[in-house]
């Protein structure tokens, strides 16, 4: 019997998604807020699918969860659901002001990246080149409203799946949990949802006992 074929591209993957779990994957419209540890359950309902590698699921939920359409259904008071669209945990409005903060530098990147394309009238183009004042001012004070926790260094014992840790990512340190344990580094699950893989050094224990 021949082997399934590989599905390896990441707009395949999500429309398979929302095929087996139309309640918590979608490929238009409102996205919904994914439950914490997403991976781990997407592994196990998945084991006797050949079609869908783990490293190829890995960057598909990290490309989902990065996009902005799901970015934008990261709100306050918003339940976060698992495969079955069944509710979980409540947003609050830490880890809704960094969604929001993650979808303006992603819209501002990609801005960029058109301002600085060739341009047929670029004396004109020039007048239009600084973002507006008011922009980053927001950005900031979102920023700002995003408290730091408390965090000690992991040792070798705390470095396992589950395991609750923040990640230094600019300024401010960002809760997280370990879903995964790499060779090149520590894939995290933010409370935002999104998925990101991080070096060691970037991780700190959350100390819930201060």
């Amino acid at each position: 019997m021949e082997n399934p074929q590989k599905i390896t591209d990441s707009k395949a993957v999500i429309s398979l998604l929302a095929e087996l779990f139309p309640e918590c994957f979608s490929i238009k419209g409102p996205a919904k807020p994914l439950k914490i540890g997403i991976f781990h359950d997407l592994v196990l309902r998945l084991e006797q699918d050949e079609r869908v590698s783990k490293t190829t699921l890995r960057s598909t939920l990290r490309h989902y969860t990065n996009s902005w359409r799901y970015l934008e259904a990261i709100k306050v008071d918003t339940h976060r659901v698992d495969l079955d669209g069944a509710q979980g945990d409540i947003i609050d409005k830490e880890h809704a002001d960094f969604a929001t903060l993650q979808l303006e530098a992603s819209k501002a990147k990609v801005a960029a990246t058109k301002k600085s394309a060739p341009k047929k009238k670029p004396a004109t183009n020039k007048n239009f080149k600084s973002k507006p004042a008011g922009t980053k001012l927001t950005a900031t004070q979102s920023k700002k409203s995003v408290p730091k926790p408390v965090a000690v260094k992991l040792t070798e014992s705390d470095l396992k799946v589950g395991t609750a840790v923040s990640v230094k990512v600019g300024k401010s340190p960002l809760p997280a949990v370990i879903t995964e344990i790499q060779k090149d580094g520590v894939q995290v699950q933010l409370n935002t949802g999104m998925v990101v893989k991080v070096s060691q050094d970037q991780l700190r224990l959350m100390n819930h006992g201060k």
